[in-house]
């Protein structure tokens, strides 16, 4: 019983219970429940998982006097901010020396600038002894960080994340990872680029999840992901800079797919076999964007004079023909404007996708359809169609998904033939730069009505805070 009278039921529970259930919480906050009893007083650090953060460690003490001049401002800060990272390090080697050489399964560790790299080290070494299975670290530190060659020689990983704030480069030599299912990677540099990746995944034995966040393989002379085993792979380049030289994929397993890059020079394979779900954002470099604005805006007479230069006028902006063949296979499949604007100037021919069922594609008012009509003839089994809004560039070309061109007499729309029985328009009632949106979205919604004759349902989205904007598009629809 406690003062109170009240039963105190956790602290009756058996240590090892308690220990799980502090193993759930941040470290700090564990290591808190130390003043309770003599029970507590060490039990937080025998919890198989830590949770080490410098930034919830230490909440900055109150000064008693407030520097007027900036330099003895920033002095102040600079001692107290060296004070509290001197208290952090201090507290995780205490932490870690009370708990010896008994097992954990998880470590976690945020740090920013100010911790020393050496003892950070140290710190994973201890862990890596002891047989950890999690590994995430977020290494924030402003200058150049050598991380620990030990890492990369665990027999007992199963999960690693590494993040940096100042991208680091990773020098891999020696690699054997041979319970390693997850790798997480945001962002580093290889010593030796490409080779440097492809070493690190040739001594990855069991991996089934691969995260590579902004990893900037474009300066690369090639990258390389091949592993017989992967499962999920997602690939985030945010920067629409230059072109990677060479792209290769080899995953035969693979059966999911999230993938943003600029459109590569060539993709000398690409084997996503076993793909079932994909979200693709492919985009041009800043160069071949320009082109496109060009091709897209110039009056008949410029475009004479482009092609007299010697360019065709079937000529590709870049080619991702090789690459948009590779996920042919997949079921789900969601694709970015960018991607759309890819397929209408960057790729040959749009290839059969027979499994295809559920497709999701993003409208941009900057960007035409001009390759949806192509898209969808050949998916003839798309079922799910999905729109994330209806705002698009007009293009004579956007062909008959809309009506940005009036529909020619006779010829029937590829609509008519569409398989398609589920119709979802996210973002409907979005409002661009001209007046008469609304009715256009309208207009759009009564030609896909009128024209798809294998539908069976249509979901709009509408996000409006007025009420009687969705009774008055409820009305006019029901007229449909």
């Amino acid at each position: 019983m406690n003062r109170g009278g009240c039963r105190d039921v956790i602290s009756g529970l058996p240590e090892a219970l308690c220990c799980h259930i502090l193993s759930f919480l941040p470290t700090k906050e564990a290591a808190s429940t130390s003043v309770l009893s003599k029970k507590w007083r060490y039990l937080f650090a025998f919890v198989p998982n830590l949770d080490f953060d410098d930034s919830v460690y230490l909440n900055p003490e109150k000064e008693k006097k407030i520097p007027t001049s900036p330099r003895d401002f920033m002095a102040m800060i600079d001692e107290r901010e060296n004070r509290i990272s001197t208290s952090f390090m201090d507290f995780v080697d205490r932490v870690l020396a009370l708990q010896g050489n008994s097992p954990i399964h998880k470590f976690s560790l945020k740090v920013r600038d100010g911790v020393d790299p050496v003892r950070i080290n140290s710190w994973i070494d201890n862990v890596l002894e002891r047989g950890v299975s999690n590994l995430d670290l977020d290494i924030g530190l402003e200058s150049e960080f050598l991380l620990s060659s030990k890492i990369y020689l665990s027999k007992t990983l199963v999960r690693l994340k590494l993040k940096f704030g100042y991208s680091p480069t990773l020098d891999v030599e020696d690699v054997h990872l041979p319970k390693l299912k997850t790798l997480y990677l945001d962002p580093v540099h290889f010593e030796k680029h490409g080779v440097g990746l492809t070493k690190l995944l040739s001594g990855c034995h069991m991996l089934e999840d691969l995260v590579l966040d902004d990893i900037s393989w474009f300066i690369w002379d090639f990258a390389s992901v091949s592993v017989t085993t992967l499962k999920r792979l997602t690939f985030c380049w945010g920067e629409r800079g230059e072109n990677a030289k060479s792209v290769s994929l080899d995953t035969p397993n693979l059966v999911y797919l999230k993938f943003t890059d600029t459109i590569a020079d060539k993709y000398p394979k690409v084997n996503f076999d076993s793909l079932v779900e994909a979200h693709i954002d492919l985009r041009m470099s800043e160069e071949q964007m320009g082109l496109t604005h060009f091709l897209e805006e110039a009056s008949f007479e410029d475009l004479q004079i482009h092609y007299s230069e010697g360019h065709g006028e079937n000529d590709l902006v870049g080619n991702a023909t090789a690459f948009i063949m590779g996920i042919c296979n997949v079921k789900i499949l969601s694709l970015s404007a960018n991607t759309l604007q890819v397929l209408t100037y960057s790729c040959e021919a749009i290839p059969l996708f027979n499994n295809l069922t559920h497709l999701t594609i993003e409208s941009n008012p900057e960007v035409g359809w001009q390759s949806l009509p192509g898209l969808l003839k050949n998916s003839p089994n798309l079922e799910t169609f999905v729109f994330q809004g209806l705002l698009h560039k007009a293009m004579d070309r956007c062909g008959d998904v809309c009506l940005c061109k009036p529909c020619e007499e006779g010829i029937p729309s590829c609509l008519s033939s569409s398989p398609v029985k589920v119709l979802k328009i996210q973002k409907f009632g979005e409002i661009g730069d001209y007046y008469d949106d609304m009715e256009k979205q309208r207009e759009q919604i009564k030609y896909f009505l009128e024209t798809m004759p294998n539908l069976e349902q249509m979901i709009l989205y509408y996000n409006t805070p007025i009420d009687e904007d969705v009774i008055e598009a409820s009305r006019q629809l029901e007229r449909l």
